[in-house]
């Protein structure tokens, strides 16, 4: 069967983007971020692809759940822990890691009897001000893990970073301060840095990384691209012209009529559309691929189409490619006209849209 629209998912700029990660990592271990279904990219294809990392992170239970189904042996961390009991054993059978950074998830663990050991990342909250022990809450909330019985298998430390993605803002530099004095004296394993954390110039002295964006070749930063980062894009969103249309000058296209041909225009019609993930505020004049030549959008996206002027372009006819984003249009550079961010469209692109790993 054809496939109009399709994220096309590079395996080989996959394992490229974890090199290069390990090479900026200065040797701390990978821990490759996957929840939301590997940011679009897909949950467990992705996971597969990336054998070789040392651990993966998800947000959630379910998540988790699913890779353990389709046998991924590597440790899975629990970014945002669990909140049950019930949760706890689920945890247990599956031989999850859990991030603790709530006083709740303290007393899951005491009153859990059984006689699994965990092991526990605290997460010190050190200015993002969404989840973590505050560095005066810290030190009783440590003694409370150290003391359960049985003892955790480990306990690491980590913390996430607000304004990374920003290298001259002070507030990483004020956030990394804390944490190393909430930790001083301890002898623990540290996860600190993110993407950006990752590739900037910072060298947080971290034992664990936690790329999520830049597995993915994207970049985290909203100056500089993934290809000026040495990463490879791993979705191409590919699809179809389906039509072609004769657009007379002074006519519109589309609802709205928000574009209007200032000369007789030829239109190509794409199949893609807000039902698959493309943010509907993009502009006219957004770049779309058609056959590997830019070419403006033109007129509102809809629920299943965009109209693109391809009166520059000769030969495009019924079922000439076109990529929404990918190799030749970074995700990025999308993402800036959409008024948004390379996660958005990542993450938003829609259920009904076939993950193809080549």
């Amino acid at each position: 069967m054809t496939r109009l629209i399709r994220a096309v998912i590079d395996a080989g700029a996959l394992r490229h983007n974890v090199r290069t990660i390990r090479e900026r990592a200065r040797g701390a271990r990978v821990m490759a971020v996957v929840k939301a279904n590997a940011y679009g990219h897909g949950l467990v294809p992705t996971a597969l692809a990336l054998a070789d990392v040392d651990a993966f992170a998800v947000a959630r239970l379910e998540e988790g759940l699913a890779l353990r189904a389709q046998g991924v042996s590597q440790p899975i961390v629990l970014l945002e822990g669990v909140f049950a009991a019930e949760q706890l054993l689920e945890a247990a059978r599956y031989g999850f890691d859990l991030v603790v950074h709530d006083a709740l998830q303290i007393e899951i663990l005491e009153e859990d009897p059984g006689p699994h050991r965990f092991v526990l990342w605290v997460k010190i909250d050190t200015g993002m001000n969404r989840l973590g022990f505050r560095p005066g809450e810290f030190p009783a909330a440590l003694e409370r893990l150290r003391s359960l019985k049985p003892a955790p298998l480990e306990i690491r430390l980590l913390t996430h970073l607000a304004r990374a993605d920003e290298p001259d803002d002070a507030m990483t530099a004020e956030q990394v301060a804390r944490f190393r004095e909430a930790i001083r004296g301890l002898d623990y394993a540290i996860s600190i840095a993110n993407s950006a954390g990752v590739l900037s110039e910072l060298h947080l002295g971290c034992d664990w990384v936690r790329p999520g964006l830049a597995l993915y070749g994207a970049s985290p930063f909203a100056d500089r691209t993934g290809a000026d980062l040495g990463l490879q894009p791993v979705m191409s969103l590919e699809t179809s012209v389906i039509a072609v249309r004769h657009v007379p000058r002074g006519e519109t296209v589309g609802y709205g009529g928000t574009w209007q041909a200032r000369r007789d225009s030829r239109v190509a019609i794409v199949a893609a559309g807000y039902g698959d993930g493309l943010a509907r505020g993009l502009p006219n004049g957004t770049p779309v691929l058609i056959d590997g030549r830019r070419a403006p959008l033109c007129g509102r996206v809809s629920m299943d189409m965009i109209a693109v002027d391809v009166t520059e372009l000769p030969g495009v006819q019924v079922g000439t490619p076109a990529v929404l984003w990918g190799k030749g249009l970074p995700v990025e550079e999308v993402a800036r006209h959409a008024g948004t961010i390379p996660y958005e469209l990542l993450c938003g692109v829609s259920q009904r849209v076939p993950i193809e790993l080549r």
